[in-house]
């Protein structure tokens, strides 16, 4: 939440022959100048969202995005900005996340789900975004970015340029990230509780959601968690939310809808964490138990797995090294391909075999579009009937750096043949109905899960000591 995504080039294409458009907007009722029409907020929103599918996965539970889907579609049509084409989608992500792209396009972690404890703080959380969205926050901040100059690529490694050349570098990297502020994070507070209250959801709730952040924040230590990494502080957010519940009055506070069972049920059975079958990283040394391979990235690199992709980003953030499938076509096919691209020039080819995977590698250089010179190395290897390319770039001056470190992890792509890797399995949310009252504690001990103590007391919304009553439908991880 706080971060869309859309890429550089079709927002640029929208933005080179833009009017300029001053009109009040009907959710913030504030005069708004805009360089960016409707029509393109709705492009921009469709390619944002495409992306994230592609980047980092759709969850597969059906029941699951149908549910979503409901309560978010209730929410729109209650929204000043009803007639956009809104979707809600459940992404395949363990972190505590959700944003909305413009246009209408939300999108919603499995990672958040199992942290709420009602439908209410589902429709707090998706409220939130479609405030976003309703009161135009990105189109606001390209506004701001066009009139005073801002570089529209500041925060990525490289320009865009540079990964529409020489191709199949991570979604990520060539993704444009803008980070909403703060007083838009409260502008959308505040509209998220008044869609809420307009579908007679209970706003004690969306405190509730707060509460549940700003312990989710603790169980990480210093890393706030990416809800919440761009916005104010969850306990400040807790208090406002409070004393926005507070001036609602009583008698419609008791009539305000929770639906906690109806939640958890649509829940009931989620992955919870990392699901391993998607691979998973022990250190810097990546582990794939469906595609039967492992990866040795560099010590002290940055390591992501998403759905394209698997990337490690120096430990100055001034080299990429990239794990992904190049296809079922032959490596020879493919580094011809790459070869071809505009803008990159390759140096020989050479046969490779890769503890008896072959293929073929080539050292590359390319430049990008304020004439940086990039160099790096490209390396496609034959696997289980798929073609991986594994692909490593740094600005030229610094290739030396970095080749050996680069050379090192390509050549280490293996079979993974580990036993306890190839069998290892995801962990999923289970509901207990409880016989009778008992504190967390107790709950832990006749109930154990996987995980620790913390994160049951936090998914469960209470605190070391707490008492759950009989018949609470608890949650263990197991």
């Amino acid at each position: 939440m706080g971060r869309h995504w859309m890429k550089p080039g079709l927002l640029l294409a929208l933005l080179s022959a833009t009017q300029v458009n001053c009109a009040v907007n009907p959710a913030t009722g504030q005069r708004q100048v805009s360089l960016v029409s409707e029509g393109q907020e709705i492009a921009m929103g469709e390619e944002t969202a495409a992306a994230a599918k592609a980047g980092i996965g759709v969850y597969g539970d059906s029941g699951v995005q149908r549910y979503v889907r409901n309560v978010g579609l209730r929410i729109a049509a209650v929204t000043e900005r009803s007639g956009l084409p809104w979707t809600f989608t459940v992404l395949d992500d363990p972190q505590v996340n959700a944003f909305a792209a413009p246009g209408g396009k939300i999108f919603i972690t499995r990672g958040i789900l199992a942290y709420l404890g009602s439908e209410a703080e589902l429709a707090g959380v998706l409220g939130h975004e479609a405030g976003h969205v309703t009161a135009r926050h990105t189109a606001q901040q390209i506004t701001r970015q066009q009139l005073f100059g801002v570089g529209l690529i500041a925060g990525a490694v490289f320009s865009s340029a540079v990964a529409n050349n020489i191709g199949a570098i991570s979604q990520g990297m060539g993704l444009l990230f803008l980070s909403y502020s703060r007083g838009d994070e409260t502008q959308a507070d505040e509209l998220g509780f008044r869609y809420s209250r307009r579908l007679n959801y209970d706003p004690r709730e969306v405190a509730q959601t707060f509460a549940t952040l700003d312990r989710v924040s603790s169980l990480s230590g210093a890393r706030v968690p990416t809800w919440a990494s761009t916005h104010p502080d969850p306990g400040d957010r807790y208090t406002k939310a409070q004393q926005r519940a507070a001036t609602v009055p009583l008698d419609s506070l008791r009539a305000s809808i929770a639906d906690r069972d109806r939640y958890l049920q649509s829940i009931n059975g989620i992955v919870f964490g990392i699901n391993p079958r998607q691979g998973y990283f022990e250190g810097t040394r990546f582990l794939h138990p469906d595609l039967r391979f492992r990866l040795d990235f560099p010590s002290g690199w940055t390591t992501q797995n998403q759905a394209q992709a698997v990337t490690a980003v120096s430990a100055a953030e001034d080299a990429i090294l990239q794990l992904s499938l190049g296809g079922t076509q032959s490596p020879e096919t493919l580094m011809q391909q790459f070869s071809a691209q505009q803008g990159v020039q390759t140096g020989t080819t050479q046969r490779v075999s890769v503890h008896g995977q072959s293929g073929v590698t080539a050292e590359f250089r390319a430049s990008d579009s304020q004439n940086n010179q990039l160099a790096g190395r490209v390396m496609y290897l034959s696997y289980g009937g798929s073609t991986y390319q594994l692909l490593g770039y740094t600005l030229a001056a610094r290739y030396g750096t970095y080749s050996s470190a680069m050379s090192d992890a390509m050549q280490s792509f293996d079979q993974l043949t580990d036993p306890a890797a190839l069998n290892k399995q995801p962990v999923h949310l289970h509901l207990v109905r409880l016989p009778r009252a008992m504190t967390i504690e107790e709950f832990n001990r006749q109930y154990p899960s996987s995980v620790s103590f913390d994160i049951i007391a936090t998914i469960n919304g209470v605190t070391a000591g707490q008492t759950l009553p009989a018949g609470y439908q608890a949650k263990r991880v197991e």
